[in-house]
């Protein structure tokens, strides 16, 4: 049997010229800005050309480009190596907001016409606006093109076994060597307008799930921590508290800042830039005694291990696997959704 592998992400703009229509793909996101098409398009516009100088500035740190691409393409292949030994597996690559986009790959799935189609989106934790929008963008993109095909989708992962423990090895092995102990372990992941929290989305709750589940692995059970949340922008009201408050909270209180990328699997322009530039000159301004970024989980053996693990698994509820139930209150996780 021939089982296709989705691997979805955000993705990125591959030159400067194109960080203009990757924000407007990203504004005119239903799931990012949710009123009618008719006012959201020309908002997406605006908001779009309004912020690609400020972008550009920022993909001009890292080369010009987002890296996330072919960092997802490494994985996506090294995950179909360590599937090949359980059965015929293809890994393709999709992106919500810029190339390759659903559109494309559905075709090249259909020319592979496999018996199972498998979603895993590279978001451990769900949201609504992330793992919800490429899982959407694709059932409707098969409903369009009539593609019936037996179908499982990875909705979450927050306290998988070896995610975690990938973690737990990532930030043992950046500890470990520190002589100033008197440091504060900082979990950070993208923020989310708390009006989206308030309407039933499960992510802050999974990425707590996430924090608990990862300190439970640290030997050192007396380490300081806290979770804050990074990448605010527009007037809303957001999940906290802030990264950036955080950071200079302690940094004044003249800590070490040990930042962990929580929520973000691959390197791109919010670890790379805002994580080891930005925050890293606000902590030094602030008399942070040292400043330190744990790397983002990549092709960490432990992380690779566990999404062939999560391939594999058999469904736990309707079409869903899943590693954790969320409380009901939580209306827009997919799996409460389907009757047990």
């Amino acid at each position: 049997m021939k089982k296709a592998v989705i691997l979805f992400n955000l993705g990125g703009p591959d030159k400067l010229e194109n960080v203009e229509p990757f924000l407007f793909n990203l504004f005119n996101d239903p799931a990012i800005i949710s009123i009618p098409g008719i006012f959201r398009y020309p908002l997406a516009k605006f908001i779009s050309k309004r912020r690609a100088p400020i972008a550009k500035g920022i993909y001009k740190e890292i080369g010009n480009k987002s890296p996330i691409l072919e960092l997802t393409q490494k994985q996506a292949q090294i995950l179909e190596d360590a599937l090949a030994t359980k059965g015929d597996y293809k890994c393709f690559v999709v992106m919500r907001c810029w190339h390759p986009r659903a559109v494309d790959i559905i075709k090249k799935v259909k020319e592979y016409n496999p018996n199972e189609v498998i979603l895993l989106p590279l978001y451990p934790q769900y949201s609504a606006s992330t793992s919800g929008s490429s899982i959407n963008e694709w059932e409707n993109l098969c409903k369009k093109e009539n593609y019936k095909v037996k179908m499982k989708t990875i909705c979450c992962y927050p306290t998988e076994d070896n995610f975690i423990e990938s973690h737990a090895k990532l930030i043992k092995e950046s500890i470990k060597n520190l002589e100033n102990k008197n440091f504060k372990l900082l979990f950070s992941a993208h923020g989310l307008p708390e009006n989206k929290i308030k309407k039933g989305d499960p992510y802050q709750w999974q990425i707590e799930k996430t924090v608990e589940a990862i300190m439970s692995k640290l030997p050192d059970k007396n380490l300081d921590y806290i979770i804050s949340y990074q990448s605010r922008v527009g007037p809303l009201k957001w999940i906290g508290p802030s990264t950036d408050e955080m950071i200079i909270k302690y940094s004044r209180e003249k800590k070490g800042i040990v930042i962990v990328p929580v929520a973000f699997v691959s390197e791109h322009s919010e670890t790379l830039v805002e994580l080891d530039i930005e925050y890293k000159k606000l902590a030094e301004k602030n008399g942070c005694s040292f400043y330190k970024r744990v790397p983002a989980l990549g092709v960490e053996e432990n992380f690779i291990k566990g999404l062939a693990e999560l391939v594999l698994k058999e469904k736990t509820r309707g079409n869903f696997v899943s590693s954790v139930m969320c409380p009901s209150k939580y209306k827009k996780c997919p799996c409460l959704a389907i009757k047990s």
